[in-house]
Protein backbone atom coordinates (compact mmCIF):
# COMPACT_ATOMS: atom_id res chain seq x y z
CA UNK A 1 0.00 0.00 0.00
CA UNK A 2 1.75 3.29 -1.08
CA UNK A 3 1.38 6.29 1.71
CA UNK A 4 2.42 9.69 1.01
CA UNK A 5 3.94 11.53 4.89
CA UNK A 6 3.55 14.79 4.63
CA UNK A 7 5.50 15.96 7.66
CA UNK A 8 7.77 18.81 8.41
CA UNK A 9 9.36 17.27 11.57
CA UNK A 10 12.44 15.01 9.77
CA UNK A 11 12.76 12.82 12.99
CA UNK A 12 8.80 11.98 13.01
CA UNK A 13 8.61 11.58 9.07
CA UNK A 14 11.28 9.15 9.23
CA UNK A 15 10.08 6.83 11.92
CA UNK A 16 6.26 7.03 10.81
CA UNK A 17 8.20 6.02 7.23
CA UNK A 18 10.57 3.18 8.64
CA UNK A 19 7.24 2.00 10.94
CA UNK A 20 5.02 1.49 7.79
CA UNK A 21 7.47 -0.53 6.17
CA UNK A 22 7.66 -2.90 8.58
CA UNK A 23 3.90 -3.16 8.23
CA UNK A 24 4.35 -3.79 4.72
CA UNK A 25 3.41 -0.55 3.44
CA UNK A 26 5.70 1.51 0.80
CA UNK A 27 5.83 4.79 2.25
CA UNK A 28 7.14 8.55 0.77
CA UNK A 29 8.13 11.84 2.38
CA UNK A 30 7.58 15.24 1.36
CA UNK A 31 8.78 17.67 4.44
CA UNK A 32 6.75 20.72 3.19
CA UNK A 33 3.53 21.50 1.22
CA UNK A 34 4.66 22.68 -1.93
CA UNK A 35 6.41 19.47 -1.86
CA UNK A 36 3.59 17.42 -0.70
CA UNK A 37 0.95 18.71 -2.68
CA UNK A 38 2.76 18.23 -6.21
CA UNK A 39 3.67 14.46 -5.08
CA UNK A 40 0.23 13.79 -4.32
CA UNK A 41 -1.23 15.34 -7.66
CA UNK A 42 1.46 13.62 -9.14
CA UNK A 43 0.83 10.27 -7.78
CA UNK A 44 -1.36 7.66 -7.18
CA UNK A 45 -0.98 7.21 -3.74
CA UNK A 46 -3.88 5.06 -1.06
CA UNK A 47 -3.31 7.18 1.57
CA UNK A 48 -1.94 10.54 2.84
CA UNK A 49 -0.58 11.39 6.02
CA UNK A 50 -1.06 14.66 6.56
CA UNK A 51 0.22 17.24 9.04
CA UNK A 52 -1.51 20.76 9.93
CA UNK A 53 1.61 22.87 10.73
CA UNK A 54 4.04 22.97 7.42
CA UNK A 55 6.18 25.06 5.87
CA UNK A 56 5.58 26.81 2.59
CA UNK A 57 1.61 25.45 2.48
CA UNK A 58 -0.12 24.45 5.79
CA UNK A 59 -1.91 20.97 5.84
CA UNK A 60 -5.20 22.75 5.48
CA UNK A 61 -4.37 24.44 2.05
CA UNK A 62 -2.52 21.29 0.78
CA UNK A 63 -6.07 19.26 1.54
CA UNK A 64 -8.08 22.38 0.39
CA UNK A 65 -6.40 22.56 -2.76
CA UNK A 66 -6.14 18.38 -3.45
CA UNK A 67 -10.17 17.97 -2.44
CA UNK A 68 -10.14 21.49 -5.29
CA UNK A 69 -8.50 18.99 -7.69
CA UNK A 70 -10.92 16.56 -7.03
CA UNK A 71 -8.46 14.07 -5.75
CA UNK A 72 -9.77 11.91 -3.19
CA UNK A 73 -7.07 9.91 -2.34
CA UNK A 74 -7.96 8.95 1.82
CA UNK A 75 -6.83 11.74 4.33
CA UNK A 76 -5.56 11.43 7.83
CA UNK A 77 -4.65 14.44 9.31
CA UNK A 78 -2.20 14.98 12.73
CA UNK A 79 -3.61 17.82 14.89
CA UNK A 80 -2.45 19.43 17.66
CA UNK A 81 -2.86 18.03 21.27
CA UNK A 82 -6.27 18.88 22.45
CA UNK A 83 -6.50 20.47 18.98
CA UNK A 84 -10.53 20.30 18.51
CA UNK A 85 -11.13 22.84 16.32
CA UNK A 86 -7.90 21.56 14.16
CA UNK A 87 -9.85 18.69 14.00
CA UNK A 88 -13.39 20.03 12.78
CA UNK A 89 -11.55 22.40 10.44
CA UNK A 90 -9.98 19.12 8.89
CA UNK A 91 -13.11 17.65 8.47
CA UNK A 92 -14.77 20.03 7.38
CA UNK A 93 -12.32 20.64 4.58
CA UNK A 94 -12.49 16.78 3.68
CA UNK A 95 -9.86 14.94 5.50
CA UNK A 96 -11.23 11.46 6.46
CA UNK A 97 -9.88 10.63 9.75
CA UNK A 98 -7.49 12.83 12.12
CA UNK A 99 -4.79 11.64 14.68
CA UNK A 100 -3.84 14.03 17.81
CA UNK A 101 -0.30 14.16 18.20
CA UNK A 102 1.10 12.65 20.56
CA UNK A 103 -0.18 9.50 18.76
CA UNK A 104 0.36 5.56 19.17
CA UNK A 105 1.73 3.70 16.02
CA UNK A 106 -0.01 0.97 16.43
CA UNK A 107 -3.24 3.15 16.39
CA UNK A 108 -2.14 5.40 13.33
CA UNK A 109 -1.69 2.14 11.54
CA UNK A 110 -4.89 0.70 12.35
CA UNK A 111 -6.21 4.16 11.39
CA UNK A 112 -4.85 4.12 8.11
CA UNK A 113 -5.63 -0.01 7.59
CA UNK A 114 -9.48 0.98 8.02
CA UNK A 115 -9.08 4.36 5.62
CA UNK A 116 -7.30 1.61 2.82
CA UNK A 117 -10.33 -1.00 3.67
CA UNK A 118 -13.53 1.89 2.97
CA UNK A 119 -11.37 3.30 -0.11
CA UNK A 120 -11.05 6.21 -1.57
CA UNK A 121 -14.52 8.03 -1.58
CA UNK A 122 -17.06 8.25 -5.18
CA UNK A 123 -17.13 12.21 -6.31
CA UNK A 124 -19.10 13.52 -4.02
CA UNK A 125 -22.09 14.80 -6.33
CA UNK A 126 -22.55 18.54 -7.49
CA UNK A 127 -26.47 19.23 -6.65
CA UNK A 128 -28.78 20.70 -9.14
CA UNK A 129 -31.69 22.71 -9.15
CA UNK A 130 -31.93 24.20 -12.77
CA UNK A 131 -28.79 26.41 -13.08
CA UNK A 132 -28.55 26.92 -9.48
CA UNK A 133 -25.71 24.56 -8.84
CA UNK A 134 -24.45 23.44 -4.71
CA UNK A 135 -21.09 21.55 -4.54
CA UNK A 136 -20.84 20.36 -0.85
CA UNK A 137 -17.40 19.27 -1.16
CA UNK A 138 -16.25 22.01 -2.27
CA UNK A 139 -18.22 24.39 -0.70
CA UNK A 140 -19.14 26.05 -3.87
CA UNK A 141 -22.76 27.91 -5.52
CA UNK A 142 -22.86 28.89 -8.64
CA UNK A 143 -26.00 30.27 -10.64
CA UNK A 144 -24.87 29.38 -14.24
CA UNK A 145 -21.09 30.80 -14.93
CA UNK A 146 -21.40 33.36 -11.60
CA UNK A 147 -19.84 32.52 -8.45
CA UNK A 148 -21.54 33.43 -5.53
CA UNK A 149 -19.80 33.71 -1.59
CA UNK A 150 -22.16 32.12 0.99
CA UNK A 151 -21.56 31.82 4.80
CA UNK A 152 -20.92 28.57 6.14
CA UNK A 153 -24.47 29.22 7.78
CA UNK A 154 -25.94 30.80 4.70
CA UNK A 155 -24.54 27.15 2.79
CA UNK A 156 -26.02 24.84 4.72
CA UNK A 157 -29.32 26.21 4.55
CA UNK A 158 -29.02 26.22 1.01
CA UNK A 159 -27.52 22.45 0.89
CA UNK A 160 -30.47 21.33 2.95
CA UNK A 161 -33.25 23.03 0.57
CA UNK A 162 -31.94 21.96 -2.76
CA UNK A 163 -31.44 18.35 -1.11
CA UNK A 164 -34.99 19.05 -0.35
CA UNK A 165 -36.23 20.17 -3.67
CA UNK A 166 -39.86 20.76 -4.44
CA UNK A 167 -40.39 19.66 -0.38
CA UNK A 168 -42.21 22.63 2.08
CA UNK A 169 -39.66 21.91 4.83
CA UNK A 170 -40.35 23.55 8.52
CA UNK A 171 -38.65 26.20 10.73
CA UNK A 172 -38.42 23.56 13.14
CA UNK A 173 -37.13 20.88 10.31
CA UNK A 174 -34.23 23.58 9.39
CA UNK A 175 -33.28 24.45 12.74
CA UNK A 176 -32.67 20.98 13.80
CA UNK A 177 -30.82 19.65 10.44
CA UNK A 178 -29.05 23.21 9.83
CA UNK A 179 -28.41 24.90 13.68
CA UNK A 180 -28.78 22.59 16.37
CA UNK A 181 -31.75 20.02 17.56
CA UNK A 182 -31.55 22.16 20.65
CA UNK A 183 -31.98 25.33 19.88
CA UNK A 184 -33.83 27.33 21.77
CA UNK A 185 -33.29 30.94 20.40
CA UNK A 186 -35.70 32.92 18.19
CA UNK A 187 -37.50 30.39 15.44
CA UNK A 188 -37.32 33.69 13.13
CA UNK A 189 -33.24 33.36 12.75
CA UNK A 190 -34.65 30.68 9.94
CA UNK A 191 -36.86 33.25 8.21
CA UNK A 192 -33.98 35.89 8.40
CA UNK A 193 -31.29 33.45 6.50
CA UNK A 194 -33.58 32.85 4.34
CA UNK A 195 -33.94 36.62 3.39
CA UNK A 196 -29.75 36.38 3.19
CA UNK A 197 -30.39 33.39 0.50
CA UNK A 198 -32.85 35.15 -1.58
CA UNK A 199 -30.76 38.72 -1.56
CA UNK A 200 -28.02 36.72 -2.87
CA UNK A 201 -29.08 33.50 -4.97
CA UNK A 202 -32.28 35.30 -6.52
CA UNK A 203 -32.30 39.18 -6.40
CA UNK A 204 -29.21 39.93 -8.31
CA UNK A 205 -30.49 36.81 -11.22
CA UNK A 206 -34.15 38.16 -11.38
CA UNK A 207 -35.05 34.99 -10.11
CA UNK A 208 -37.81 33.48 -7.44
CA UNK A 209 -36.50 30.11 -6.20
CA UNK A 210 -37.57 29.93 -2.23
CA UNK A 211 -41.23 29.97 -2.08
CA UNK A 212 -42.75 30.81 1.51
CA UNK A 213 -45.52 28.22 2.28
CA UNK A 214 -47.68 30.29 4.72
CA UNK A 215 -48.04 28.50 8.00
CA UNK A 216 -45.89 25.64 6.67
CA UNK A 217 -42.36 26.70 6.08
CA UNK A 218 -39.98 27.23 2.51
CA UNK A 219 -40.36 25.05 -0.59
CA UNK A 220 -37.29 25.73 -3.17
CA UNK A 221 -37.90 24.47 -6.33
CA UNK A 222 -36.08 21.85 -8.23
CA UNK A 223 -36.45 24.53 -11.80
CA UNK A 224 -34.69 27.17 -8.73
CA UNK A 225 -36.35 29.88 -11.28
Amino acid sequence: MRTLIIEDEHGLAAAIADGLAAEGFVADVAHDGPDGLWRALQEPYDVIVLDIMLPGLSGYEVLKRLRHARVWTPVLMLTAKDGEYDEADALDLGADDYLSKPFSFVVLVARLRALLRRGAPARPAVLQAGDLSVDPARRRCHRGEHDIELTAREFALLEYLVRHADDVVGKTDILTHVWDEHFDGDLNIVEVYIGYLRRKIDAPFDRHTIETVRGAGYRLSSGAG
